[in-house]
């Protein structure tokens, strides 16, 4: 049975489209080789530092994430220091992130369910983690596949949604959408490396406000590719 809030097919639709299949396989190789040592630009050490650090990035970048995560770190080194955590005090560390009052807030909480839960330690299930403060899907997801190796599912973010929208993997621009669109164009054991391989192509070249498509290894199967004639 399909995990809780999992996206899944919906009753009756058929295999996704020939052609998407099998742009799919071309992105996937071509992007394997364009980006070999693509992975999580988040640092991190363990689950927790992981999660930690993926609740901040909402709405931040991930190199702003890394200027703050060594301090949050130093001072609440387990879920368990953090779960003790002053809400003044996380704001204070974690200001330059942005929405510091909501994720300080999410993070205490997230660490205090984590102590009384789960025995201090970071949960490796969807289902348990989205029941954690502050996390959603996304997260879970990047948690599950980065930091306990599981593909539960595809991580969506802005480069991912905008990069599967312009290759026509999808339609859609509800994330949750969009996963349920790439998860059965893409083999399970690959739905992790994607989205690191979306994210730095996004980052490097195909870039949303000057998008480089005449360096793009993708160019000759992308139907948005604006290229001269």
């Amino acid at each position: 049975m399909p995990a809780a809030n999992a996206p899944g097919r919906r009753a009756g639709t058929d295999s996704p489209p020939a052609d998407r299949r099998r742009r799919a396989r071309t992105v996937l190789s071509r992007l394997k080789k364009a980006y070999p040592d693509a992975t999580c630009a988040l640092t991190h050490h363990d689950a927790y530092q992981l999660l930690v650090a993926t609740i901040l990035s909402a709405q931040c970048t991930d190199v702003r994430v890394n200027m703050v995560t060594p301090a949050l770190f130093e001072k609440y080194p387990t879920p368990n220091a953090l779960a003790h955590a002053r809400q003044g005090d996380m704001e204070d560390l974690i200001r330059s992130t942005g929405f510091f009052r909501n994720k300080a807030a999410n993070l205490i909480g997230m660490a205090q369910a984590v102590v009384a839960d789960h025995d201090g330690r970071v949960p490796d299930s969807m289902e348990a983690l989205r029941a954690l403060p502050g996390v959603g899907r996304k997260t879970a997801n990047v948690v599950l596949g980065n930091a306990f190796g599981k593909n539960e599912g595809v991580v969506v973010d802005t480069h991912v949604g905008r990069i599967a929208r312009l290759l026509e993997l999808t339609d859609h621009k509800d994330p949750v959408k969009v996963e349920r669109d790439l998860m059965p164009l893409f083999p399970r054991k690959d739905w992790a490396l994607l989205a690191h391989l979306l994210i730095s192509h996004g980052r490097q070249v195909c870039i949303a406000r000057r998008p480089q498509c005449t360096a793009c290894v993708l160019a000759d199967r992308c139907p948005s590719a604006q290229l001269p004639v």
